[in-house]
């Protein structure tokens, strides 16, 4: 049983009431409060888990692909809609997702159909997947439309895991970096400015800079793991506001090194998803409002927003996107190609599979190029931490010669 939250007006006082009530879903809920004469306003489940919990028990991707192959398999072996979530919901271990496929075999035993169901939980089901799964249920090829998100998920999730694995090895050794350099600053330059305080000396200008750092650290650590604290999380809040995710859109466009990269990504992207609902059956305008929300970058869907409105005035969808911003040549060349063919989504999954090959090419360039680059930042960094601590105890070796 699950414990929601519920606001409900009684039907014998007219006054609003709020409290909790145990059910098996929010149908089942609303239910029991219209036998207590109570019409339900708003329903919620309460939430009692605690952080640990949501964390060990959150909705990943392959948790969504896993439900979308296995649904899709078993409706396209012939089982009915009904019957093939109950199978599904027996078979979910998350929690999480249990609970939601639980709330859709409720919805369509009720009468609802699968995309209405779906579209109850944004946060697990996009407006992508309701597009296809709707079409799906048009055309009569819902097995087909479910095997294709999760086709195209598991692509998308490719091509980002092989960006992130490129830029984990650069911050792996600025971690590294960082490590090093605290530990001489800590435990090393203390021991070298007490040696030449004893023998009343004078450090090196730049020594004397490192001991003053590394007189802040020993003396005011908490200030610092303070300040880190507070400023990762403020970066953070920051990021998740509109003006904030703006600022990281276009700082992944333009970041050198990787901007080609996300670019080509984002192209990849776009006329996959498009490519797909075409295929499915949407609409062209539909299509492109829906790519530009999947690409996941507010400024590259901009640029496919003010081409669909060029398309919805008469203009073809080559020209209205020839000149966006962050739109890759290619992409327009493609599009007229299919125009003039009647191809366009074939011509749209050839220019995606371009730009996945190409960003596959570029990562493993980069991966191998950046390695030698980054041994040699690291020695030098090192190098010049070690000649600062070395210089001044040679120099007073020397002065104890003479």
């Amino acid at each position: 049983m699950r414990t929601f939250n519920y606001q409900a007006r009684d039907n014998k006082t007219s006054k609003i009431v709020k409290s909790t009530v145990k059910a098996e879903n929010e149908i089942a809920a609303g239910k029991l409060l219209l036998e207590q004469d109570l019409v339900p306003i708003h329903i919620s489940e309460a939430d009692q888990d605690s952080f640990i919990e949501k964390f060990l028990n959150r909705i990943t991707l392959k948790d969504r692909l896993v439900f979308s192959r296995q649904l899709s398999t078993l409706i396209g072996a012939g089982l009915p809609l009904t019957q093939a979530l109950h199978t599904v919901y027996e078979q979910t271990e998350n929690k999480a997702l249990k609970v939601i496929v639980s709330d859709i075999v409720t919805s369509v035993e009720g009468g609802k159909t699968l995309s209405e169901s779906f579209a109850k939980h944004p946060k697990v089901f996009d407006k992508l997947y309701l597009s296809l799964v709707s079409a799906g249920e048009v055309s009569g090829t819902l097995d087909t439309a479910l095997k294709r998100i999760a086709n195209q998920q598991e692509k998308d999730a490719q091509m980002m895991s092989k960006i992130r694995g490129a830029m984990t090895y650069p911050a792996i050794v600025l971690c590294v970096i960082i490590l090093v350099m605290s530990f001489l600053l800590i435990q090393v330059v203390p021991q070298v400015d007490k040696l030449y305080k004893d023998m009343n000396k004078t450090l090196p200008f730049v020594t004397q800079i490192m001991v003053g750092v590394a007189n802040f650290l020993i003396n005011f650590w908490w200030l610092v793991l303070i300040i880190l604290v507070v400023g990762i999380f403020l970066l953070v809040r920051y990021f998740q506001t509109e003006s904030g995710s703006r600022v990281m859109d276009n700082f992944k466009l333009n970041v050198p090194l990787f901007k080609h990269m996300f670019r080509k990504l984002y192209m990849a992207r776009f006329l996959r998803t498009a490519e797909l609902l075409l295929e499915t059956g949407v609409a062209m305008l539909d299509s492109l409002d829906i790519a530009g929300e999947a690409v996941n970058n507010s400024l590259v869907a901009e640029s496919i927003a003010s081409a669909a409105e060029k398309v919805q005035g008469g203009k073809a969808l080559s020209v209205a996107i020839k000149d966006q911003e962050y739109i890759l040549p290619l992409v327009p060349q493609m599009i007229s190609i299919g125009e003039q063919s009647g191809k366009i989504s074939e011509m749209m999954a050839k220019a995606a599979q371009v730009y996945e090959e190409e960003l596959d090419e570029q990562i493993k360039a980069l991966s191998t190029a950046i390695e030698p680059v980054l041994m040699v930042v690291l020695a030098l960094m090192a190098g010049t931490m070690v000649a600062a601590i070395l210089l001044p105890i040679y120099s007073l070796v020397n002065d104890i010669k003479v």
